[in-house]
């Protein structure tokens, strides 16, 4: 259906109105536009599914000053005809240049092929477009919500106390984990302030391989510099309980309050786990709130082979889970369960408009009494149709086959001598870097990142990088179970092949010429009989 563009020429008011704002009006669903909703759903899945079904790469390799050219050149005033020339116009500036995360040589960061029940459910809460916050905005989908949140509840292992809520990802789950610590602790020292109405010195300690977002919640929380204190691991990269104890003790001496500490179950880099049963106790006995950060190792919690990966998770406070990772729903799917359900209080806030006391008094179930956010996606319903289409086992399977594909692929670069691999991940990650013969370890750093770029810059895979102990690394994340031994083996291929590309031009680069070369070694002028 065309849409009317703006007049060319000013009119008197009111002219030309009332056929701009039905065409407008068209657009809007509605009881009498669903068969238009219909043909344009029908004609962009489609549009969709060519893409994908085309996908030959993870990605085209484009430019960002190549694509910022087409987009900037686009006349967001000016609408287009109808939907057919929108969609052909989004080939442009979006579909062709797409990261294709179903590709199995997409081994970046931690996003996965998506879930096909989990579409259909976006196609419905976009349509029906429920806000998560009051009941007489969501009905249902209040309830749904609550009733995942107890799935996951009891699937960590907690009991009827706990309760949580949907959030947006896992950086805004550990945010209000840390808030709730936060309110608590200062409920417990009283009015939460000193005498000179200052709040006490308070601190985090998290692993010094923990997530950057603990860091950002202590400053969006007015902790201070300074305040989330590292905590050392070992060889695997887990936090140390013994430095953990040791760094309770110092805070304690120091009239310093720990707000939490935070665990975390499946660091981005190395996917380790730390060892939550000894954490756990260690703050027990030091009465401090424990926060498990489980966006990533969440996912064990399906397996039937692998969930004792997360014994002690239990005994945590609060942990983040997201399901936009390792439960293969799209973003955002992300949830912050709590052991105490009372906790949660520290996040409501009331509105005569919105959420009055009597509506709780009432007990009429509003979400906007546990959440950081007003309005909000029914995001819920992406897990809740997984479930009862795919099921919890068979998701477990795919989480089980992920673990086993990337110990295959740990072995095979492991046992390849012009690899180093980093440590063995109990989830889905391979850190390593290929060592060039000849090459000094910057030399090696900057090979390792050109072969990254280049892998990218054809489309042939996509990986990502980080640093260990100062020095660059490349770092595969496997969340697709398609992705195979032949795949990972193929690309380790191509990561030799385009570092020593660039070791081999830095070489020829920096050598001196023929002639400089024959002065600083006199037996090249000689012949070879002399």
């Amino acid at each position: 259906m065309a849409v009317v563009e703006p007049p060319s020429s000013p009119m008197l008011p009111g002219q030309g109105t009332a056929s701009a704002r039905r065409a407008a009006r068209a657009h809007l669903l509605h009881n009498e536009t669903v068969e238009h909703y219909r043909q344009v759903l029908s004609e962009g899945i489609d549009r969709v599914a060519r893409t994908v079904a085309d996908a030959r790469r993870p990605c085209t390799g484009i430019s960002p000053d190549e694509l910022d050219s087409v987009v900037s050149s686009v006349d967001l005033d000016r609408p287009l005809a109808d939907t057919t020339a929108a969609l052909d116009e989004l080939v442009d500036v979006y579909l062709r240049d797409a990261i294709f995360y179903h590709h199995p040589r997409y081994l970046a960061h931690l996003n996965s092929p998506v879930a096909i029940p989990a579409l259909l459910a976006e196609v419905v809460l976009s349509a029906l477009n429920s806000s998560l916050d009051t009941w007489d905005q969501s009905a249902g989908a209040t309830l749904i919500e609550r009733r995942l949140v107890d799935w996951t509840a009891r699937r960590i292992g907690f009991d009827d106390r706990a309760d949580g809520v949907f959030t947006s990802g896992g950086t805004q789950s550990n945010l209000q984990g840390l808030l709730l610590a936060r309110e608590e602790l200062l409920a417990g020292l009283g009015a939460g302030t000193d005498r000179h109405g200052q709040w006490p010195r308070l601190r985090v300690l998290v692993s010094e391989v923990g997530h950057f977002s603990v860091r950002k919640a202590a400053r969006l929380l007015g902790l201070g510099p300074g305040a989330v204190l590292p905590v050392p691991t070992d060889r695997s990269w887990r936090m140390s309980p013994t430095a953990l104890a040791r760094e309770l003790d110092r805070c304690r001496r120091r009239g310093e309050h720990v707000v939490a500490v935070v665990a975390t179950a499946g660091t981005t880099d190395f996917g380790s786990i730390d060892p939550l049963p000894e954490i756990a106790a260690r703050c027990a006995d030091a009465g401090v709130w424990l926060h498990v950060d489980a966006a990533y190792g969440g996912g064990l919690l399906l397996s039937r082979t692998r969930s004792h990966l997360l014994t002690g998770i239990d005994r945590a406070d609060s942990v983040t889970i997201d399901f936009h990772k390792t439960f293969f729903q799209p973003v955002s799917s992300s949830a912050l369960v709590v052991r105490d359900g009372t906790a949660l209080r520290h996040a409501t806030d009331r509105a005569d408009y919105l959420n009055p006391r009597w509506m709780a008094d009432r007990d009429i179930p509003n979400q906007v009494d546990k959440s950081l956010q007003t309005t909000r996606r029914f995001d819920a319903l992406k897990l809740w149709l997984t479930l009862r289409v795919t099921g919890a086992d068979q998701l477990g399977e795919l989480v089980d086959e992920l673990v086993e594909r990337t110990s295959e692929a740990w072995r095979a670069l492991s046992a390849d001598p012009r690899f180093e691999v980093v440590t063995r991940s109990p989830l889905s990650t391979v850190v390593f870097r290929h060592l060039p013969e000849g090459a000094d370890p910057e030399l090696v750093d900057e090979a390792n990142l050109h072969a990254r770029e280049a892998l990218a810059g054809t489309g042939d895979a996509v990986v990502a990088a980080t640093r260990v102990r100062g020095r660059h690394y490349l770092k595969l994340t496997l969340l697709n179970p398609r992705t195979t031994v032949e795949d990972i083996t193929r690309l380790a291929e191509l990561v030799a092949e385009h570092a020593g590309d660039h070791v081999r031009a830095h070489h020829a680069d920096t050598a001196p010429d023929t002639a400089e070369r024959r002065a600083a070694c006199p037996s090249m002028t000689s012949s070879p009989s002399a």
